[in-house]
């Protein structure tokens, strides 16, 4: 395998990767009865729609068919992949959501 090709399996595995955290992220919010565009947008205001996010949407299931998703685990794979602004906006829906 050369070079170019590792380089190009590294980026697919990451984009694999990075899509398996906005499902998780997706799957969240629908366990939670929130908005996940909504969420998105209130983190990144000057980003606007996210494809990824999108598609990660059409992947979702309803939360009766949906494991749980601790809030330990969506914070830490949204850190993993520099995700500090979906991060708080999500930690502040986690104070709501605890709250109520």
């Amino acid at each position: 395998m050369d070079k170019k090709e590792v380089e190009k399996r590294i980026i697919e595995n990451y984009q694999q990767e990075e899509n398996m955290m906005i499902l998780v992220f997706a799957q969240w919010c629908v366990n939670h009865g929130l908005d996940p565009e909504a969420l998105y947008i209130k983190a990144y205001p000057n980003q606007g729609n996210n494809p990824a996010l999108l598609q990660a949407l059409e992947l979702t299931v309803s939360k009766e068919e949906a494991g749980d998703i601790s809030y330990e685990t969506l914070l830490g794979v949204l850190s993993l992949f520099g995700n500090d602004d979906l991060a708080f906006v999500v930690s502040e829906e986690m104070e709501s959501l605890k709250k109520n």
